[in-house]
């Protein structure tokens, strides 16, 4: 009988989430929500020496702005936790246990000291069948010895005992069969005494097989421990469940060569974080996309053709949409160039789906941010407002310099313009113009444009000259959006004082 699919993402409290971790979080979702599938968030914080306050909150933060729903974690609950490796020390503790008895591990004495002494003797040196018999271990060491160095409380480590010589093939659902041979792998540490915790590796097996992972979905830069992961599964005798492995391509510097990193994103001015990060020790602060005021839903459709595509055109995807498309079949063997402009234009594309009311709630902070009282505004001017510049924007934060002579009249005008259009006699014009704007009965875009275009025409006047030089009275500066539709929302009294202000400043 198939096995109900269950995946799981499993990142360390070391720091705030990285965005490629959150494309593989993504990725994840994806697969178990398009095939009925369970979503695990297990916390993998056996390295003690590297867990900072305040990550997994931010982890859980994270990924709920994104969209991304768990259904078994250590917030949800479940019927597999703990979900917090920190808390499953019992577990693994057995499991280490198993292995000894069974011969598939050992106990290794070794100081730093002498570590670092045979690294020095010996180039390239790994801890492996070659090397083990010349190291403080059970394998080398007496038994009488062995017991009388437990009995002192001696620190040690239990390392997986690797047999040289042996092909170990991994299939991997995007690569294809991978083969590695045995005898380059180390023997690697799978427990420490010293903090009665597990490393990575034995956690990472035990709890994909207790809580009966069906799909491992990470990062291409685990893909060289995916034999030793093999082997672990062997020996624990669960070859029969092992999981299917599916290592996802690097997401790539925009620039250059290798891994996108927080310099990059620092160097180029974009986050590499979902959420802006406070580092408790050393005060700094890291920008996150939602802070930089983009919208869930476009990083989750920018993150997710990083990688994959869903096998035609299609770009703007919901998260639904993508669920219904995604296919392991169409993920990248190569890696993904992180092209953060290009994560702008999905910004840009769903705030224009959105709906100006919507927007304008958005709006409303940043007004206030700016010294305006949104509530001297009633709603639908400033949903009229948005309305008419959110074309020109990428994030919500653009629209104070779009829009912003909705709400504050000008204090000062562009020189460029008033050089290139305000002509002697322009001052004149302007109040013939006051007249006409004032013996309008209907001040509307669609009513007040043929009057004012027609009585340019009778006059003779410089149809450019005379409109640039109108808008520059009213906005400031010959920009923003159609010059008919600006007076209608600021009405003919606040248009015609405008004019007036202008004439006095500028004539």
């Amino acid at each position: 009988m198939q096995r109900k699919v269950r995946v799981r993402f499993a990142p360390s409290p070391t720091g705030p989430l990285h965005i490629g971790g959150v494309r593989t979080a993504l990725y994840n979702y994806l697969f178990a929500r398009q095939n009925g599938g369970d979503m695990i968030l297990r916390i993998e914080d056996t390295d003690s020496q590297r867990f900072v306050p305040g990550a997994e909150d931010y982890i859980n933060e994270a990924l709920a702005w994104l969209g991304i729903k768990i259904d078994e974690g250590v917030r949800e609950g479940g019927s597999y936790g703990p979900y917090k490796q920190s808390e499953r020390r019992d577990i693994y503790r057995s499991h280490v246990k198993m292995l000894l008895d069974a011969g598939k591990a050992y106990m290794a004495f070794d100081t730093p000291a002498e570590l670092e002494a045979a690294r020095s003797a010996i180039p390239n040196f790994q801890y492996d069948a070659s090397t083990r018999g010349n190291m403080r271990n059970s394998l080398s060491l007496p038994a009488d010895e062995v017991k009388r160095l437990l009995d002192a409380g001696e620190k040690y480590v239990v390392r997986f005992k690797i047999e040289p010589g042996r092909d170990v093939e991994v299939n991997d659902l995007i690569r294809g069969k991978v083969t590695i041979n045995s005898s380059i792998l180390d023997d690697k540490v799978l427990y420490k005494s010293a903090d009665d915790l597990p490393t990575y590796h034995l956690a990472n097996i035990v709890d994909d097989h207790l809580m009966e992972v069906t799909h491992v979905i990470r990062g291409e830069e685990w893909l060289p421990s995916a034999p030793l992961h093999v082997l672990l599964y062997e020996a624990f005798g669960w070859a029969d469940t092992m999981p299917a492995f599916v290592h996802l391509p690097l997401l790539l510097k925009p620039d250059g060569k290798g891994k996108l990193s927080k310099r990059d994103g620092d160097r180029l001015g974009f986050p590499v974080f979902p959420l802006e990060w406070h580092d408790p020790k050393s005060g700094e602060i890291s920008s996150g996309y939602r802070e930089r005021g983009y919208l869930p839903e476009a990083v989750v459709n920018f993150l997710a053709l990083l990688g994959w595509n869903p096998g035609d055109d299609t770009e703007i995807m919901s998260m639904d949409e993508l669920i219904g498309k995604f296919s392991l079949d169409h993920c990248s063997r190569s890696g993904a160039k992180f092209d953060f402009e290009k994560g702008k234009w999905f910004n840009h594309k769903y705030l224009q789906e959105m709906s100006d009311d919507a927007l304008a709630q958005m709006f409303k902070p940043v007004l206030k941010a700016n010294g305006v009282d949104p509530n001297a505004f009633d709603d639908a001017y400033i949903s009229r407002a948005t309305g008419l510049v959110k074309g020109r924007i990428n994030f919500v934060s653009d629209l104070w310099e779009q829009s912003r002579f909705f709400f504050v009249a000008p204090e000062a005008y562009d020189e460029k313009a008033v050089k290139k259009r305000w002509s002697e006699d322009m001052s004149r014009i302007m109040g013939e113009l006051i007249e006409v704007l004032n013996g309008l009965d209907d001040f509307s875009s669609q009513a007040a444009e043929p009057v004012v275009l027609g009585w340019i025409a009778d006059k003779g006047y410089h149809l450019g000259n005379v409109m640039n030089a109108f808008r520059l009275t009213v906005v400031g500066e010959c920009k923003g959006p159609h010059m008919f539709d600006i007076t209608e929302l600021l009405g003919c009294d606040e248009t015609v004082s405008r004019i007036r202000r202008g004439i006095e400043r500028i004539g």
